[in-house]
């Protein structure tokens, strides 16, 4: 088979029977063909059968000398074993030339995290005169207060909020639901911003609603995008004199790591951040040495 016809179909497999996000898809064939490009320039004609150990080995001394970072390498490998094991079970190909292929061994970078004060800071930046300003503090509120993914924030629908529960049903990666608790305080500018007098007004600022389903809008009155938010928090993060690399994503490690130091247990946050597995969650234990021997103590002595 032909290697960019089965990427077509790997893809289509991965969208269609795994669920994947649109954000994955997009980074697989990215790294898929970017592969075919390099190994293309060598040969005439690159069929599924045709790729060869040495030539994964050719590829990743291609990236070395491109200085590519660790995390790249390994993604891009970690793309290429997806594919090829797949293409081994379709019967694509005969072997996998992934075999006995290593990933690079690299330091596993800490998550950045900010101290509350910094959080706080952060918070008193969006300007509550103005409608935009108000939904602005109020995604902050919510966010913090669920540790939500930017993409799950954004999908969210008013029926999804149960304010007299204090829960959120969250539309996770994979389309998998997960339903997680919020607080008083996201409740209350949750609710304040979607009864915000302005919301169903044109003014020069924004549109009224268009998307009555939607919890958080852009100023057109139409569903916010992820983009949206991160642009807004970068500027929210330069007034208050934060670092350009902290993102909602950072923001994100930080509730983990304040859950953790608040006494919450490994397990239930993996639950609450939607990890498929605890060892991506472990990450947060950097805290310190000693919380990092009461949590693993707590989670792995039942």
């Amino acid at each position: 088979m032909d290697f960019l016809e089965g990427v077509s179909k790997f893809i289509e497999y991965l969208k269609i029977i795994k669920n994947v996000s649109e954000h994955t898809l997009r980074s697989y064939n990215m790294d898929l063909k970017f592969f075919y490009s390099e190994l293309s320039r060598k040969q005439c004609s690159l069929g599924m059968e045709e790729v060869k150990k040495h030539d994964i080995r050719d590829f990743l001394n291609t990236l070395y000398i491109k200085k590519e970072k660790v995390t790249t390498i390994s993604r891009r490998l970690s793309t290429l074993r997806s594919f090829y094991k797949f293409a081994l079970k379709n019967e694509w190909v005969t072997e996998n030339p992934l075999l006995e292929i290593h990933s690079p061994k690299g330091e596993k970078k800490l998550p950045i995290t900010l101290k509350y004060s910094q959080i706080e800071n952060l918070f008193q930046q969006p300007d509550l005169t103005s409608y935009l300003g108000f939904r602005d503090r109020a995604i902050m509120e919510l966010f913090y207060s669920s540790g939500l993914r930017l993409s799950e924030l954004v999908s969210l629908d008013r029926g999804d909020l149960n304010f007299s529960q204090l829960m959120v049903k969250v539309k996770g990666k994979g389309k998998k639901q997960r339903v997680i608790p919020i607080t008083q305080t996201a409740k209350k500018w949750s609710l304040e911003y979607l009864n915000h007098p302005l919301r169903g007004v044109d003014t020069k600022e924004h549109k009224a609603e268009k998307d009555t389903e939607a919890v958080f809008l852009n100023k057109w009155g139409g569903r916010i995008s992820p983009r949206s938010i991160d642009r807004n928090f970068n500027k929210y993060l330069l007034m208050s004199n934060l670092s350009s690399k902290v993102t909602p994503h950072k923001i994100r490690h930080t509730i983990a790591t304040h859950w953790l130091e608040n006494g919450m247990d490994l397990k239930t946050i993996q639950q609450l951040l939607g990890h498929e597995v605890l060892s991506t969650t472990t990450i947060y234990t950097h805290v310190s040495t000693k919380l990092k021997k009461e949590v693993y103590e707590k989670t792995f002595s039942r």
